[in-house]
């Protein structure tokens, strides 16, 4: 499989584009703008998940542990 070089950290994801402002925060991983918050939200960029999928398969989830 042939994936392209994650672009500069200072270029946000994809998703943090199409949601608003108040949504979006640092990936863990990277720190680049992502849409980290609310509905869809996901604490890693795509570029940071892809391996995590890779690793674990398209179901992986995180878990939030606030209370």
């Amino acid at each position: 499989m042939t994936t392209t070089p994650a672009p500069p950290i200072s270029d946000p994801d994809p998703s943090a584009l199409a949601c608003p402002g108040s949504l979006i925060g640092p990936c863990s991983g990277c720190q680049r703008p992502t849409h980290k918050y609310g509905s869809g939200g996901s604490p890693l960029c795509q570029w940071c998940m892809a391996p995590v999928m890779e690793k674990w398969g398209p179901g992986v989830r995180f878990v939030s542990t606030r209370s």
